[in-house]
């Protein structure tokens, strides 16, 4: 500030002695004189300027001036715009996650919903139905084979030979109860059932079994059943057929002979579409017989081996026959 000071005092007595110059300077010179003015009025200008860097406009206007600074405003809004627009994408994103998450419900939904139907198709009352839904129902996926530990009783003849004589056996019960003498009026009920005619032999046996058990014929059902058994051993519905075949005896109050049809469905063909509902129905027979035994041994078998159906087609069956029986 001193050294400013000094400066502008000398700026100041150059200045006041050019004007006495200029006064006592004859009008010859006056012209010379000009010339050294303009010289000292160019350097007391740059004088200024190495003086006052600023650019103090009190002595000449700033050759560049300072930049101004952005209104407040504008700064206001460029930041509320970045945050609207995150603000927007986040709701873009969870708009979708809600309809991911909405269409999820409506699939698990709709798959219980067919799992449902596939188990009610199986005892529909039309062939049709039976035949197209119930085939195309697959396999679950279950272990590599029966363990063979469930043994089924029997009665004095001993269960190899009660399992070695299925055919035989429901055809028996059939003819005692056709030697009885079928009143006419059950003649005329069973032969009102179609037997169908779609050029696949053996389904039509087994759909013509079913039609029978399905209208309370029991006896008739079992006779039907164990022909389309013995006769189709490798058809598709052979597996369907030896299930329905062991329900035919278990509705007609005869357990111990189901148990075997069921034991050997599942003993057959553990892979098979219906080897999971017969090991059930096995527990079924098991309990009506009062074997509590061997009911648990064939849900354990059963929660096993099928686990997937124990959670899905068949856990409202599997879950009331373990509430029956006393596993622990």
């Amino acid at each position: 500030m001193l050294a400013r000071s000094k400066a502008s005092f000398a700026i100041t007595r150059a200045a006041v002695c050019a004007g006495l110059v200029a006064v006592a300077v004859p009008a010859p010179a006056v012209a010379q004189s000009s010339d050294r003015l303009q010289r000292i009025e160019q350097q007391i200008s740059a004088l200024q300027r190495a003086v006052f860097p600023g650019g103090d406009e009190r002595f000449f206007e700033p050759e560049i001036r300072p930049e101004t600074a952005l209104p407040q405003d504008s700064i206001t809004q460029a930041t509320t715009s970045a945050i609207t627009d995150v603000l927007a994408r986040l709701d873009a994103i969870e708009g979708q996650l809600s309809r991911l998450t909405a269409a999820t419900e409506v699939n698990q939904n709709a798959l219980a919903s067919v799992e449902t139907r596939l188990s009610a198709l199986e005892t529909a009352s039309t062939a049709p139905v039976s035949s197209t839904t119930t085939g195309a129902a697959g396999a679950p996926v279950v272990s590599s084979g029966p363990s063979g530990v469930i043994a089924v009783p029997d009665d004095s003849r001993g269960q190899s030979a009660a399992q070695g004589n299925t055919a035989a056996s429901g055809a028996s019960q059939a003819a005692t109860s056709a030697s009885n003498g079928p009143t006419p009026e059950r003649l005329e009920a069973v032969q009102a059932i179609a037997k169908p005619a779609t050029g696949d032999a053996g389904d039509d046996e087994y759909v013509y079994g079913f039609r029978l058990w399905d209208a309370g014929f029991y006896p008739e059902a079992q006779q039907q059943l164990s022909m389309f058994v013995e006769q189709y051993p490798d058809h598709w519905r052979t597996t369907y057929g030896r299930n329905l075949l062991g329900r035919a005896f278990l509705d007609a109050n005869q357990p111990r002979a189901a148990a075997t049809h069921f034991f050997e469905n599942y003993q057959s063909d553990n892979d098979g579409a219906r080897a999971p509902d017969s090991l059930l129905y096995l527990a079924e027979s098991m309990i009506q017989l009062g074997d509590t035994n061997r009911a648990c041994i064939a849900l354990a078998e059963f929660g096993d081996t099928y686990a997937a159906l124990a959670a899905g087609r068949l856990a409202d069956m599997y879950g009331d026959l373990g509430g029956r029986v006393d596993c622990n």
